[in-house]
């Protein structure tokens, strides 16, 4: 595929990468002062009420049944990993948690994109090396980070790395009717979990609005994420989406007043460098 095609595809992940990074942020900061399941099912709400509106908007064409059970695999993996993330993100500190999750969440796909799609040459294997590199510098823990919130990190990052591999299944289906399908699922499966659980989950006025928010943000990144995979290829969709951990450190460290060390300024400098680099073919 000439390089100049490779904008497109590289066009959604930035994008994808900005939306979920900013919302990973809004709604680990909303997590930590109200109940997260419920955070995360308000988010769940947002995103589908979104979803839904434009694919009533578009007249978009709904999916075969395969595909439509495919999105369904999708949000129900992502949805729990999400509701996993979002407690991480609000007993752990952000800049250890987001990356954590990426690593795992893109690593099980890319490999999986390269088996099946074939070997995508030297330069963007270079940028997968560099943007893997810049995602564990980020993700290095300095004396003053502990490790709380690193086990949910870890199942977060098998949910997300299920989310891409049955969104990738969904093929050349309507990227807005299987976005909604996805987040229709793990609203579903979120509710569920909300209900179970027992208690009464309590949520600030503040914090609702941001999961909200939160929502809009992560499922709009969720649609652009189907289309750079529609029209590109996986492993390199995948691994520039995984940047968005930069995205979610930058914010808590210029908003929260988080701890920033120089290698996490490193790691972000890599992974811009990556981006270059996967969109070469």
């Amino acid at each position: 595929m000439p390089a100049t095609v490779q904008f497109v595809p590289t066009a959604f992940s930035l994008i994808a990468v900005f939306c979920w990074g900013t919302s990973d942020f809004l709604g680990g900061y909303a997590s930590k002062r109200s109940d997260s399941f419920l955070v995360t099912l308000l988010s769940h709400v947002g995103g589908f009420v979104l979803m839904i509106t434009l694919v009533l908007a578009s007249h978009a064409v709904l999916p075969s049944r395969t595909s439509q059970l495919w999105a369904v695999a999708a949000g129900a993996l992502g949805g729990i990993g999400l509701a996993l993330f979002y407690r991480a993100l609000a007993s752990g500190r952000m800049g250890l948690a987001a990356p954590v999750a990426a690593v795992l969440g893109a690593a099980i796909p890319t490999t999986f994109g390269i088996v099946v799609e074939g070997f995508p040459g030297a330069m963007p294997v270079a940028g997968f090396v560099l943007a893997g590199l810049g995602i564990w510098l980020i993700s290095r823990p300095d004396s003053r980070t502990g490790s709380e919130g690193l086990g949910l990190a870890f199942l977060a990052g098998l949910g997300f790395a299920g989310f891409f591999l049955c969104i990738n299944q969904t093929g050349v289906a309507s990227a807005v009717w299987s976005a909604a399908i996805s987040r229709f699922a793990s609203l579903v499966l979120v509710g569920f979990i909300v209900l179970v659980r027992g208690g009464v989950p309590r949520v600030r006025r503040m914090d609702a609005i941001l999961g909200i928010f939160a929502g809009f943000l992560d499922s709009t990144g969720t649609l652009v994420f189907i289309r750079a995979d529609q029209t590109g290829r996986l492993d390199a969709a995948v691994v520039l989406t995984s940047l968005y951990p930069a995205v979610t450190v930058l914010l808590a460290r210029f908003l929260l007043k988080e701890h920033f060390t120089r290698w996490k300024a490193v790691g972000i400098a890599a992974a811009l460098l990556a981006v270059p680099l996967i969109a070469l073919r």
